[in-house]
């Protein structure tokens, strides 16, 4: 009886959630570029893709990290390894949410805004999750288990989300490896394209925000 209990689907939910929860407090615990910069030779760049893979799951900024590829790779290596660590970190959260939350979470989804959003995810996964990529301002890890709570399979999401980061994690890893000359015209088109995607995320968010107008 108890055996069953431990491994109900909303006793799984509540280990995801403890997870989570002692992931993002280990946040103020560790800064990924001293970890990644000890490590010596060869092993420099897999152990920084692992860090930043492990650092979206404790919910450290994707954005700092980016900048940090840069900081510490440059272009050339810190732009592949930053996308390879997001997709690393994704696929994570989606093991994680797939296998503890989803049996959990499925049942709620009877609302006409839940059902469509599960619905296009499981029908169309890889546009449905491009989109959520390219879309600025949307919540990486709501993305990453939002997708594992649907019916999304793992490779289209995969493949999404390894196009779909590409254009903002690029911002982010040029103008940190341009961190050092703030006036070359890497580092001033960089920031420009950071706050633009800075001003849709606000624009977006104003959006969802907008009353809908009553209907007589």
């Amino acid at each position: 009886m108890l055996l069953s209990r431990l491994t109900s689907p909303w006793a799984r939910f509540a280990l995801l959630a403890l997870i989570l929860a002692g992931a993002a407090g280990s946040v103020a615990l560790w800064d990924p570029r001293h970890p990644a910069g000890a490590v010596p030779g060869a092993w420099r760049a897999p152990a920084f893709a692992l860090l930043f893979a492990l650092g979206t799951l404790a919910f450290v900024p994707k954005p700092a990290l980016n900048v940090a590829a840069g900081v510490l790779f440059g272009v050339e290596r810190g732009l592949p390894l930053a996308v390879l660590g997001t997709t690393l970190g994704a696929a994570l959260a989606f093991g994680l949410g797939r296998g503890l939350g989803r049996e959990a979470v499925r049942p709620l989804l009877r609302g006409k805004v839940l059902t469509a959003l599960d619905r296009r995810l499981t029908e169309q996964g890889f546009r449905s999750v491009l989109l959520l990529r390219l879309i600025p301002g949307v919540p990486f890890q709501a993305a990453n288990l939002g997708a594992a709570f649907s019916g999304v399979r793992l490779r289209p999401f995969l493949a999404a989300t390894g196009l779909g980061v590409l254009p903002g994690t690029a911002a982010y890893v040029v103008a940190g490896s341009a961190a050092g000359s703030p006036g070359s015209p890497a580092f001033l088109a960089s920031t420009a394209v950071i706050v633009l995607m800075g001003l849709l995320s606000l624009a977006a968010l104003r959006r969802t925000r907008r009353p809908a107008p009553e209907t007589a």
